[in-house]
């Protein structure tokens, strides 16, 4: 089982708050900008050297996860 907490940060003295890589400044949303983008992992990686493979894979695992479950209707109300 993933816990995200290992592979993402959250702390208001980074960034403000915004959900980071563990152990880098290098905002999750960087990632799915890149994968947005057609840029592949491995390049965001070579853009991101701090970020290892394995965090970036279980992010988007734990990403897929979300929205293949129905929790992700609460995610929407949460966010509202």
């Amino acid at each position: 089982m993933i816990h995200i907490q290992d592979y993402i940060t959250i702390d208001k003295e980074i960034l403000g708050g915004q959900p980071v890589f563990s152990g880098t400044r290098v905002p999750v949303e960087s990632l799915f900008d890149h994968l947005e983008s057609g840029i592949a992992l491995s390049e965001f990686l070579e853009d991101f050297p701090g970020v290892k493979k394995d965090q970036a894979i279980a992010v988007i695992e734990f990403a897929g996860k979300i929205f293949a479950s129905g929790d992700v209707y609460k995610m929407f109300d949460a966010a509202a």
